[in-house]
């Protein structure tokens, strides 16, 4: 049966702002892609990345231009590169596969139940008292994730640890650290008892990891994408996180999970700020995940409905009438 393709462009306002190194923001802007072959109809959605040299025009003209003739997961890894645009389309066909064969995508991932999972709350970039007063206020959830910019974030971390002493902490600096401050910022990890340090140093900037001490697991998040970049990160990472929008869907990261496991990776499943439904397969490939970072809804003033059920820090997995 032919397949046709539409798409919609989204905003949806942020609860406040959302800070990181390189800026702040109060809307996400995402792209839904539709895939229908009559009677049914598979969804997916991405969040395009300036970072990657994405814009919303771009991708949505991307998802446009695909060739449909014969599509399908494996012919889509050919006919788009990695990105933003390839993962709304790769979900879309994972959502209309389930919908047709009436068939879970988490049972085709091999996973016969999938459970609720237990995600990181990440408190946005701001001076040390600001963040520890968010830390304050995000309690409730079982493991707080750092936003950093680089100078200050040594006094940053301590607020937040004093402000919370017993709360598990990860960090994120979003390639905002440098040969100046690098050991500082890890002195204060060390001494806070961090747990995870998510992409210190710029993409390609990285080699001075393999010489210094870790004192928590390294994360590689910009400086891997695909199965491709993975040779690059030998003796300077201990973890990855795997996001859907860069691996270009959950059919490549489902392989890149498996490699990065087998190479003894420790394994983060992240997100960008998107709705439940960027969320949802998501949530099916972190099943194994040893850190989970899928709070993206939770950072919006409202979610698209339905969407999935966050209990606290508890995440459920998706029903089969928001995906899969």
């Amino acid at each position: 049966m032919s397949l046709s393709l539409d798409l919609d462009v989204e905003s949806w306002p942020i609860a406040g702002s959302f800070t990181i190194s390189r800026g702040s923001r109060t809307e996400a802007k995402v792209i839904v892609a539709r895939l229908k072959d009559g009677p049914h109809t598979g969804r997916g959605e991405c969040v395009p990345y300036p970072r990657y040299g994405e814009t919303v025009e771009s991708v949505a003209e991307q998802i446009r231009g695909v060739d449909l003739d014969g599509l399908d997961r494996e012919t889509l890894r050919q006919r788009l590169p990695a990105g933003a645009a390839r993962n709304a389309i790769d979900c879309a066909l994972w959502d209309l596969e389930a919908k047709r064969d009436g068939t879970s995508a988490a049972d085709r991932c091999g996973h016969m139940v999938a459970r609720p999972l237990e995600t990181a709350y990440t408190i946005s970039l701001g001076s040390p008292s600001d963040m520890a007063s968010a830390a304050h206020r995000a309690g409730h959830n079982h493991v707080l994730k750092l936003k950093l910019g680089g100078e200050g974030d040594a006094e940053r971390v301590r607020a937040v640890r004093a402000a919370m002493p017993r709360v598990p902490l990860i960090v994120d600096a979003n390639e905002s650290w440098s040969e100046h401050n690098i050991l500082e910022n890890m002195r204060a990890c060390a001494e806070s008892h961090v747990q995870l340090i998510e992409q210190p140093l710029p993409a390609g900037e990285d080699e001075m990891l393999r010489e210094m001490p870790h004192v928590a697991p390294i994360c590689a998040d910009e400086s891997l994408h695909t199965l491709a970049d993975l040779d690059g990160l030998t003796g300077k990472y201990d973890a990855v996180n795997v996001k859907l929008d860069k691996a270009g869907g959950l059919t490549e990261a489902l392989e890149l999970v498996r490699e990065a496991r087998r190479r003894g990776y420790l394994i983060m499943i992240g997100c960008m700020v998107g709705t439940s439904l960027a969320m949802a397969p998501a949530v099916i490939l972190a099943q194994d995940a040893d850190v989970v970072d899928l709070d993206g809804p939770l950072l919006l003033a409202r979610d698209r409905q339905p969407g999935l059920v966050y209990v606290g820090s508890l995440v459920e997995p998706p029903t089969p009438q928001l995906w899969g």
